[in-house]
């Protein structure tokens, strides 16, 4: 790839797998055939037009899209800086932006004869949205869940089940999305004539590029639905970044745009020592994990280190091999927010606003409230809500109203 070039949505999706020194295809050489043949239909598909027809009609007929665009007047009001708006990705079926890739993948998916799905998640909401598509198109679905996630997101684990998909907590490591991801290339490894559907801008190639591809509509909605709202683009383009998918997504639209500023926001947790966070452009090392090259959480010997979030979608190890390359040429810029920050800006949010964010998507909010107060009345900063707040039911219960949790546990238990 020529780095000397500016034209960063060119380069990303003609890319060969590397983004700068990032990216790659570092796997066993049985799952080698498997992604060389997703990737030369990746490469057929991005380009025909009967796909990307039936593409953006399951985005309309079974997603909802265009998710809404909706201004912030009264914290807008209250901060008293910048206009502030939300790009409610949370009015998607299965109530994130995870069923946008989803969808693209499952189409692509049957175009290759694949009748067996495997997943993984950590919020659940790539899972559910994985379990829907697998629903609506007739394939068989298993998804991996780490099992503290698992016990911390049951709503999507019921979910799941109901939509007839099996749900496998696994047990290994710190049982977040990290152990979900190797037990689902274990998987793969055992059945290569099953498709996986990875859920995030991260894993080897095409992984990255297909997902940005994807999600890159959210951008596209922006784009049309600010310049109708305001009559010009935004100043600012903030998204929460786990492994990168909904960051991508808002992000690749104006890539290319200098006078549009772009923000990734990761989980900074209860601190900067290890095993608090979830922030690896801050805080990563170079290395490859997991069939890519790009910034990891390690400990002193090189092994991936835990890491922690209130948000189980933010709790990864890794970051997209093409955020990782944005980070370097300055392109996005990487910033942090506490999990007291992020149920904050839930609450206030919710308060002011009438709007219930995922605990991911509230990383956004928490960043995003602090830059407007710092800008001019004129400015513009827009936020993806990634996704709605009732898969955290009994998280933010148990900071806001741990009185209530008990009670209803109680009577759950009679």
């Amino acid at each position: 790839m020529d780095t000397t070039q500016t034209a960063y949505k060119d380069l990303i999706l003609q890319s060969d797998g590397y983004f700068g020194p990032y990216g790659g295809c570092f796997v066993p050489e049985v799952l080698l055939p498997g992604l060389l043949e997703i990737a030369a239909a990746f490469d057929e598909l991005k380009f025909d037009a009967a796909f990307l027809a039936e593409f953006h009609d399951a985005l309309h007929t079974f997603s909802g899209r265009p998710t809404a665009f909706t201004p912030l007047p009264r914290l807008t009001e209250a901060i008293g800086g910048a206009q502030l708006f939300l790009k409610n990705e949370g009015l998607n079926h299965t109530g994130a932006h995870k069923i946008t890739h989803c969808i693209g993948q499952i189409l692509l998916a049957k175009r290759l004869g694949k009748k067996r799905i495997i997943a993984e998640t950590g919020a659940g909401q790539h899972g559910y949205a994985t379990a829907a598509v697998c629903a609506r198109f007739g394939l068989d679905c298993t998804v991996y869940m780490g099992r503290k996630d698992y016990e911390r997101q049951r709503p999507n684990v019921y979910w799941m089940e109901l939509l007839g998909t099996k749900v496998v907590p696994v047990e290994d490591g710190s049982q977040t999305l990290n152990d979900a991801v190797i037990a689902a290339f274990k998987d793969w490894v055992a059945n290569p004539e099953s498709y996986y559907l990875l859920g995030s801008a991260v894993g080897p190639h095409p992984y990255p590029a297909m997902n940005t591809f994807f999600q890159k509509v959210v951008g596209e909605e922006i784009r049309k639905q600010c310049i109708e709202a305001t009559g010009r683009l935004p100043d600012y383009c903030v998204a929460c970044v786990g492994g990168g998918s909904n960051a991508m997504g808002m992000f690749y639209d104006f890539l290319d745009e200098e006078e549009v500023g772009l923000i990734g926001v990761e989980a900074g947790g209860r601190g900067v020592l290890a095993g608090e966070h979830a922030a690896k452009v801050q805080h990563g090392q170079l290395g490859i994990f997991e069939g890519y090259h790009s910034y990891f959480l390690q400990d002193g010997d090189g092994n991936i280190a835990s890491t922690h979030s209130v948000s189980a979608g933010l709790d990864y190890c890794g970051v997209s091999p093409i955020l990782a390359y944005l980070a370097d040429e300055g392109r996005v810029q990487f910033e942090t927010a506490s999990d007291e920050a992020a149920l904050a800006a839930v609450q206030r949010l919710a308060r002011m606003e009438g709007l219930i964010p995922a605990l991911e998507s509230a990383h956004g909010f928490a960043h995003a409230f602090e830059l407007a107060a710092t800008l001019p009345k004129d400015k513009i900063v827009v936020v993806n809500a990634s996704g709605r707040g009732e898969k955290d039911l009994f998280i933010t219960m148990r900071h806001f109203q741990e009185e209530s949790l008990i009670a209803y546990a109680k009577h759950l238990l009679k």
